[in-house]
């Protein structure tokens, strides 16, 4: 669940965006109550939204800085996309290209313009089953909580208790339950655990989680882990972790302990992680897979106590914080994973904000940074990032955090939009959907070189406030490697979800 990425508004959006945020934190939810409806809490929403409600009072009323202010694109510019991109057409060679690039890459990061659309899941599992089953990386690492992934990760390498894709992915039972518990990722997860049954141990491929979302479930897998394997220490785990005993969910925790940082968990968390990951350092045999889960456990305990407590206190980004916490996991797995003193290649499941970099877009003006950065930072030239845009469709979503998902009508594109422009190239003839080579040095590269609007939309889709809510500035060829403009798109469906509410369309015209 990706932060809000919102450009600056017009008072009265500012006013709207305010009634939104307090709605969200009266129903207690942190999580993403502002824009792209993503995994921000709202205390950490109010805080953006404060600073960009001074940038709207002390400048003009125009969402568009003047600085990045959007040129329309000259006839040879479009006619560059035209001739450059590469028409998708629903064939098994549809990628060829795409893994070519990805040969040297060491880490593979899919991203997704929504939580909710069926074609960006749908392209991303086909593209990483075959840089699984023809380029031998090793792993999914999903936009997830550890535990919840972790269970899906011993159904596909056929150790679990677990004998279908979805029964599997039942611990996916929280809000948003469709962002993961949907059709196309139990037809990858039947489809890896194939792929593993004929692959054999050696060369099987896993499906990890690495989001901060399971503060209460990790606990409990840190404990049932070390009762297994060295039950005085899941007695020292008890003691530590009844620190957050009396808080029975993680925004709790963090609300209560917001104006009081002597009642924090914090040390203890740190001094279970540290005597966890010493166990699993010296693990050997069948206990090395197991102490490395409860390691990463540990980890998850430690990056949401201190994900929810800054979220609720202010101060350091909570989102730098998660991105942190997501990019930390990767390199443990890098290393876990790896062999003869090769790293692991991973693919990365997310959505856009955190896997395109975040220097080429507003974030960077906040101080943010996400896992797309780090990734290109600390692995220079041994990553491709690919991203997703839509012009228009339905989607998968809520009206507010913690409601139902919904089968929502998505506007067209602002004219100003990444998204528009692609719709324009993609009239006539040629396919609809299309893959955009954005390499450095490129023609493309060069054409989509201004900033421009680029739509994100979370677990939350709020029509009746489009450009402030779902839209930012962003140069596209910085923040992505590549791009697949799909360009009508159809929501996601929930595993045995009644069919979703059709809400009724908000006329484009009249959107703000």
């Amino acid at each position: 669940m990706s932060s809000s990425h919102i450009r600056r508004p017009a008072c009265p959006a500012v006013a709207l965006a305010f009634a939104l945020l307090l709605a969200g934190c009266a129903g207690g939810g942190p999580p993403d109550v502002g824009t792209a409806g993503t995994a921000s809490s709202a205390a950490e929403e109010t805080r953006r939204a404060t600073s960009r409600a001074s940038d709207a009072a002390n400048g003009p009323d125009d969402p568009t800085p003047p600085a990045v202010r959007t040129r329309p694109l000259n006839e040879a510019g479009l006619e560059t996309i035209v001739d450059e991109a590469i028409p998708l057409r629903g064939n098994d060679d549809d990628y060829d290209e795409l893994l070519a690039w990805a040969a040297d890459a060491e880490v593979v990061l899919i991203g997704e313009a929504s939580h909710g659309t069926h074609e960006f899941y749908r392209e991303r599992a086909e593209i990483t089953q075959r840089l699984i089953a023809e380029a031998s990386f090793d792993a999914v690492v999903v936009e997830a909580a550890w535990p919840h992934a972790y269970r899906v990760d011993r159904y596909v390498r056929g150790r679990g208790q677990d004998r279908t894709a979805e029964q599997a992915l039942a611990g996916f039972r929280q809000f948003p339950t469709w962002m993961w518990r949907n059709d196309v990722v139990a037809g990858f997860a039947e489809w890896l655990r194939d792929h593993n049954a004929a692959a054999g141990r050696a060369d099987d491929a896993g499906f990890y989680g690495m989001d901060v979302y399971s503060l209460l479930e990790s606990i409990d897998e840190v404990v049932a882990v070390l009762d297994q394997i060295d039950p005085d220490a899941a007695q020292r785990a008890r003691d530590r972790y009844a620190c957050f005993a009396g808080h029975d969910e993680a925004e709790a925790y963090g609300r209560a302990v917001a104006g009081d940082q002597d009642r924090s968990c914090a040390d203890v968390a740190e001094a279970q992680l540290e005597e966890v990951e010493r166990l699993a350092a010296s693990a050997r045999g069948d206990d090395r897979e197991v102490a490395f889960s409860a390691a990463r456990n540990a980890a998850a305990v430690r990056g949401a106590e201190a994900y929810f407590r800054t979220a609720y206190a202010g101060g350091e980004s909570s989102w730098n914080l998660r991105d942190r916490h997501m990019f930390a996991t990767l390199e443990a797995l890098r290393d876990h994973l790896g062999s003869a003193g090769r790293p692991a290649r991973l693919i990365v499941w997310a959505h856009n904000t955190h896997v395109g970099d975040a220097r080429a877009t507003e974030m960077a003006r906040r101080g943010e940074l996400n896992v797309g950065q780090l990734a290109r930072e600390a692995f220079s030239g041994r990553t491709l990032t690919i991203g997703f845009t839509t012009y228009t469709g339905t989607v998968t979503a809520a009206r507010e955090w913690g409601g139902a998902g919904e089968r929502r009508t998505v506007l067209r594109a602002l004219n100003e939009s990444f998204e528009a422009l692609f719709h324009e190239a993609a009239a006539g003839p040629r396919p609809d959907d299309m893959l955009l080579d954005l390499r450095p040095g490129g023609p493309l590269a060069s054409a989509l070189d201004e900033p421009r609007l680029e739509r994100a939309i979370g677990v939350l889709y709020l029509p009746e406030t489009e450009r402030f809510s779902h839209y930012f500035q962003a140069k596209l060829p910085e923040q992505f490697d590549a791009v697949i403009h799909v360009d009508t798109t159809t929501a996601l469906r929930e595993l045995d979800a009644s069919e979703v509410e059709e809400s009724p369309a908000v006329d484009d015209e009249a959107a703000p």
